[in-house]
């Protein structure tokens, strides 16, 4: 892979110290905890307020927005490990978990169940859309629920699922699995898929803003498209890692993925991303880079790296600002607030962190 890399800010870099600098944003503007358990997903509830990480021995934990150095509610969700966390279609929060069990915690941290699978049912991928939709993956199912939690519809999958999203209008949603990914409209009655396949084992799945592309995350390092208005395929390869996070830009002109030692960014614009080289940002100290998560607004993206390390960059000119220095374990969830004001990750030893970044 070729592109720009303008590395750390002088002094910032994981392997050059300067932890204090690095770590400025989080102790000036957020709070970090150490949570005893991997983080395994971070979400803003789509109503404003809260802030929820779910952990890897089936607790919960809230935060308020309005107050991120006040004080973080422990909630017992889950009998085993949490596997998903998405925010709900209005408000609050929907995880899945090694229990067979679909739960809805509210901003005030009331817990309800949608759906019990069953033991052994892992309930690993989650998707929801504000117009009421809920995708729940359970096995070789995706499960449809309308925003009462009333089921409708079971859709099957030739494998299990390895990856759920939904469009940005919610009208269709995706599951990627072995050979391919399936494709449904919701509202459709036929449970009869599109199929895009492509030999191999398809994991984390992403739809570009504008509906006319999917990528999925194989098992090989490398990535897999289709552009939906001719069948295209995509292929992006080159990975020294394996990529588990996909993020598209606001607009959709770029993919923000993980699995090097710098961001790659893949442009879906002049006919991109065949024939195009990706750009690369904040690399150059052998450090994977673990998630990512574009900003809703703007291009410009949040990073987390296996050493502990958070940053964002802006697409453009290359800038980069630290969030939070190395050291706290690989980062394994990274979200950004609606407004893209407010900056949440965790990592696998379980440090989570919530984190302003408005204008003050």
């Amino acid at each position: 892979m070729s592109g720009y890399t303008p590395g750390y800010p002088p002094g910032t870099g994981p392997a050059a110290g300067g932890a204090a600098e690095v770590d400025f944003l989080l102790e000036q503007r957020g709070a970090g905890h150490e949570l005893g358990a991997w983080v395994v997903g971070v979400a803003f509830g789509r109503e404003g307020r809260s802030a929820a990480f779910a952990l890897g021995d089936g607790r919960i934990l809230l935060a308020r927005t309005a107050e991120p150095k006040g004080e973080w509610r422990e909630i017992a969700a889950h009998d085993g490990a949490a596997q998903s966390l998405v925010a709900d279609c209005a408000e609050g929060f929907l995880s899945g978990g090694d229990d067979g069990r679909l739960l809805r915690t509210t901003p005030e941290g009331e817990v309800s169940e949608l759906a019990a699978f069953g033991m052994m049912k892992w309930v690993e991928h989650l998707a929801t859309h504000p117009s009421g939709v809920r995708a729940a993956a359970v096995g070789k199912q995706l499960h449809l629920l309308d925003g009462k939690g009333e089921k409708l519809k079971t859709l099957s999958t030739p494998s299990t699922v390895g990856g759920v999203a939904l469009d940005a209008k919610g009208k269709r949603v995706v599951a990627s699995h072995y050979n391919g990914v399936s494709m449904w409209f919701v509202a459709s009655r036929e449970g009869e898929a599109r199929k895009l396949e492509w030999k191999g084992s398809h994991h984390a799945v992403a739809i570009s803003p504008d509906g006319n592309a999917v990528v999925t995350a194989m098992q090989e390092n490398a990535l897999h498209g289709w552009r939906l208005s001719d069948s295209q395929h995509m292929r992006m390869s080159g990975y020294p890692g394996k990529t588990r996070s996909l993020s598209f830009t606001a607009k959709g002109r770029w993919l923000a993925t993980s699995g090097s030692e710098a961001v790659v960014l893949w442009p879906f614009f002049g006919g991109g991303p065949m024939g195009k080289a990706p750009e690369e940002i904040a690399g150059g100290d052998g450090v994977l880079c673990s998630v990512v998560a574009c900003h809703p607004q703007h291009e410009v993206f949040a990073a987390g790296f296996s050493d502990g390390l958070v940053l964002m960059a802006e697409i453009a000119s290359g800038k980069i600002v630290p969030i939070a220095a190395p050291g706290r374990g690989a980062v394994s969830a990274l979200s950004w607030n609606a407004a893209g004001t407010q900056l949440a990750f965790g990592t696998e030893t379980g440090f989570a962190a919530l984190i302003d970044l408005s204008r003050q």
